[in-house]
């Protein structure tokens, strides 16, 4: 396991977190680290052979190819920890606690690879089993801990359970379906059907469980969370049980992918991942649970429900875009016109395969996400591109920039996005959470694997060698 690296002096992590929190998380991760049953080198080698072919013949650039290196190896090596009980845990980076989603999409890169060993693939479904576990232990949490310890990000949430395994409590719906979609992929990919055991199906049966009480929130659902922190987006309004919403059919959700509070609880972008990973999910009970139909059944319904709600109240008229996605709805009439950075996000449809980057509503989203008319998209002297609530105003995100490569058909802008990938990492060959337009030097987030696996997608993708 590689030793992390002191924060780059213009980093913004320690201004926004504050010394005590910032230094507090780095003992955490050291103290997880000591209880690694092994190193990663041997991986690394493996992934570093890999890497070799993969790019050889390409016509990138060499600070291109060195990026793609060290981002790839970033995860492997900084964040996965590899445990006594042949479980594993992977950290998203600087804050020591695995996200659901963060660990599924820092993993979905490497399916891309061929593993003659096996050696990746066994690590990748530990994993898996991990995301899992973690689901039945509670699906409303969003982040959890190496060990049930008690660490947490802040001490004065409030929700209606306490949980020494989770580090975070935020009810976000995309938690649910990332360790789907990771699971997905790896048994198409490695041909591997073990993880689909008893364990798997009990935490698809509180993912069923939480998505049928979440479609009637305000009269079924005992969430809330509030944190009283003075940061509006940290806690969510009306003691913690959100804005009023009528019945759509989707499912509410009580933070975005930044972890940011929603302003309307039906978040579009997510009720969309939803649709994609039940379809996932029936195709899994088919093959692997024929026994439960009733609830293969149920995940149709629920599929087919959802979707019904994305066709009658996410889709609006912009009077510059024309038919174009919401953010957020509320069922009552409300909708927020914008986009965000956080996977999955409007941008990203056809990246978690919702719809074909043709689609036409999806080209007027496209085009209102990647605008000024979209109050989080920014533009600087050295940088433009999508940006986030959850960093300040005029940082563009790197991982919004690779999102927009992977969903883009035009060869001119995956160029430019190229360019700007080669100019804003701050000479870390690493990418970054938000830099600042006018001067990527400023930037947060020294160490976020998420954010280097998708980029290192996009130069899959450039190169031709993207499978999944």
């Amino acid at each position: 396991m590689e030793n992390e690296n002191l924060l780059n002096e213009t980093s913004r992590d320690i201004d926004f977190m504050g010394d005590e929190t910032y230094y507090r998380l780095r003992q955490i991760t050291k103290t997880i680290l000591k209880q690694a049953k092994k190193d990663n080198s041997e991986l690394a080698e493996i992934i570093g052979d890999r890497i070799h072919e993969v790019l050889e013949g390409s016509e990138l650039s060499d600070k291109l190819k060195r990026m793609f290196r060290k981002c790839m190896l970033n995860t492997i090596t900084t964040t996965l920890v590899q445990k006594e009980d042949d479980s594993a845990f992977l950290f998203t980076g600087d804050i020591p606690a695995m996200w659901l989603r963060d660990s599924g999409g820092q993993l979905r890169v490497f399916l891309n690879l061929d593993d003659p060993t096996g050696k990746l693939y066994d690590v990748i479904g530990s994993v898996i089993r991990q995301q899992f576990r973690y689901i039945v232990n509670d699906p409303y949490t969003n982040a959890f801990n190496f060990s049930a310890d008690g660490n947490c990000w802040s001490e004065i949430d409030q929700s209606e359970r306490k949980n020494p395994l989770s580090w975070e409590r935020k009810y976000e719906l995309d938690s649910l379906c990332f360790p789907v979609e990771l699971a997905y992929f790896y048994w198409k990919k490695t041909g591997r059907t073990d993880i689909f055991d008893s364990e798997f199906l009990a935490a698809v049966k509180e993912i069923v469980r939480v998505c049928r009480t979440e479609q009637h929130h305000m009269e079924k659902s005992e969430y809330f969370f509030i944190r009283e922190n003075g940061v509006e987006q940290d806690s969510v309004p009306n003691n913690g049980r959100g804005s009023e919403v009528g019945y759509t059919g989707m499912i509410w959700s009580a933070f975005r992918p930044s972890d940011d509070a929603c302003e309307y609880g039906y978040l579009i972008p997510a009720n969309m991942f939803a649709v994609v990973i039940f379809g996932y999910l029936e195709e899994i009970l088919s093959a692997f649970f024929v026994e439960e139909e009733t609830l293969k059944n149920e995940v149709a319904q629920i599929r087919k429900e959802v979707q019904a709600g994305i066709n009658e109240f996410g889709i609006i008229q912009h009077p510059k875009y024309g038919d174009m996605y919401a953010y957020e709805v509320d069922g009552l009439g409300h909708h927020n016109c914008m986009d965000d950075t956080g996977v999955p996000s409007l941008l990203s449809l056809p990246y978690i395969k919702y719809c074909e980057p043709s689609d036409p509503i999806y080209q007027n989203t496209r085009r209102f996400s990647l605008s000024t008319d979209n109050r989080y998209y920014f533009e600087g002297k050295i940088a433009k591109g999508l940006g986030s609530p959850h960093t300040p105003p005029g940082y563009v995100w790197h991982m919004g920039l690779a999102i927009q490569g992977l969903t883009s058909v035009d060869k001119e802008e995956r160029k430019e996005l190229l360019r700007l990938f080669e100019t804003t990492d701050a000479d870390t060959d690493l990418t970054h959470e938000g830099f600042l337009a006018d001067d990527p030097n400023i930037y947060t987030r020294e160490w976020f694997s998420w954010s280097n696996s998708i980029f290192c997608e996009f130069i899959l993708k450039e190169i031709g060698k993207l499978k999944i």
